[in-house]
C-alpha cells in the first residue's frame, strides 16, 4: 500500500521528506493524538494513509490530482480527506501553540536578549504574506492586492517568543491591511500585561497601542528629521537587529518547511460559511498557518539559551 506504515517504519528520512516531522515515532505519536477524532473518508485508505495525504498536502504542496494519483483515489476523495483531517489537527493544535507564561520566559531568556533588555521581551511580532489567486470580485482584489508583494495576497502577524517558538498566529488579512491595523485588530495587545516589551520592526507604528496596554516596544529608531541616530538609539536598534535575525529565521523555516505557504493558494481556501456548520465557519487558510505553526514548534528551538553575542 502506498505510504502506509511499513513504508515509513525504518526511515525517518522518508519521515522528513513527506511530513517534515523528524522521525517516525513523533509521526506515529501526532497521528495518535489526532486520529481518534477523525472518521475515515476513503473505504481504500486506512487512516494512517490519510493523514500522510494530509502532511504531504502541507509540505510538498502537490496539486490535489497529484495525490489522487499517488493514492489510488479520485479527486474528490482527496478534497474530503484533507479538509476532515485539517479540522481535526486544527483543533487539537492548540496546545502547541500558546501564550507563554511569564516566570516560564524569564527562566529560559536566551543571553543574547537578556544582555540587551534584560528579561523583558515577551513577544517579537512580525508578518508575512501568502500569494492567493486573483479574486473575481473587485472589492476582494483590492483588499488583496498587496503594493509590496505586487500581488493578491493575505497578511498573517505571527508573535514568536525569545527562545523561538510561535506563540500567536493572526487569521489571515487581506494583503493590503497595514501591520499597525492588523495589530490593533488580531487579539495579541489584549494578551499582553504591563511591563511587557514588544519587539517590532518599523513599519509596525504601535508605540500608542502599547501605552494602552502599559507594555513597551522595542522598535528601531527612525533617522527621519535627523542628520543621524543618536548615540543610545544607535545602541538600541543594534541590539534589536542582532536578535531579530532569529524571528526571521523562524518565518523563513515556516515558509521553507511548509511549501503550501510558499504557493498560491485558491480561492476556496480563503471562504467561510457563517450559516454553515461550525467546521465551515473557519477559512482553510487559517487552519492551514495555525497547524504549520504547531508542527513547526515541534522542531527544535531556534534561539539556544546560551546563545550570545557577546
Amino acid at each position: 500500500k502506498p505510504f502506509d506504515e511499513d513504508y515509513f517504519v525504518n526511515s525517518d528520512d522518508k519521515v522528513r521528506f513527506y511530513t517534515v516531522l523528524p522521525a517516525y515515532d513523533v509521526l506515529q505519536t501526532v497521528f495518535r493524538h489526532v486520529s481518534k477524532y477523525v472518521t475515515r473518508k476513503s473505504p481504500t485508505l486506512s487512516k494512517f494513509q490519510e493523514f500522510v495525504l494530509t502532511l504531504m498536502k502541507l509540505k510538498l504542496n502537490v496539486p490535489m490530482q497529484d495525490l489522487a494519483y499517488r493514492f489510488g483515489v479520485s479527486l474528490p476523495t482527496v478534497s474530503r480527506i484533507f479538509t476532515a483531517w485539517m479540522v481535526k489537527m486544527d483543533v487539537r493544535r492548540a496546545p502547541l501553540v500558546k501564550w507563554p507564561e511569564r516566570e516560564d520566559l524569564w527562566r529560559t531568556m536566551p543571553q543574547c536578549f537578556q544582555f540587551s533588555f534584560g528579561n523583558k521581551v515577551t513577544v517579537i511580532i512580525d508578518c508575512f504574506e501568502v500569494f492567493i489567486a486573483r479574486p473575481s470580485n473587485l472589492m476582494a482584489r483590492a483588499q488583496t492586492y498587496s503594493n509590496y508583494k505586487s500581488h493578491n495576497t493575505v497578511k498573517i502577524l505571527v508573535g514568536i517568543t525569545p527562545q523561538g517558538s510561535i506563540s500567536f498566529v493572526s487569521k489571515a488579512w487581506g494583503g493590503r491591511t497595514s501591520d499597525k491595523f492588523l495589530t490593533d485588530n488580531c487579539g495579541m495587545l489584549e494578551l499582553l500585561v504591563p511591563g511587557d516589551l514588544v519587539m517590532a520592526d518599523r513599519g509596525f507604528t504601535i508605540n500608542e497601542s502599547l501605552m494602552f496596554y502599559r507594555a513597551e516596544p522595542a522598535i528601531p529608531a527612525f533617522t527621519r528629521g535627523k542628520d543621524q541616530l543618536d548615540p543610545l538609539d544607535v545602541e538600541n536598534t543594534r541590539g534589536i537587529a542582532n536578535v531579530r535575525i532569529h524571528v526571521e529565521r523562524v518565518i523563513g523555516l515556516l515558509r521553507r518547511t511548509y511549501t503550501i505557504l510558499a504557493g498560491i493558494l485558491p480561492i476556496d481556501f480563503l471562504l467561510s460559511d457563517q450559516k454553515g456548520p461550525r467546521d465551515a465557519r473557519v477559512p482553510m487558510i487559517d487552519r492551514i498557518v495555525r497547524l504549520c505553526a504547531a508542527l513547526t514548534n515541534l522542531s527544535n528551538g531556534i534561539v539556544p539559551f546560551d546563545y550570545s553575542f557577546l
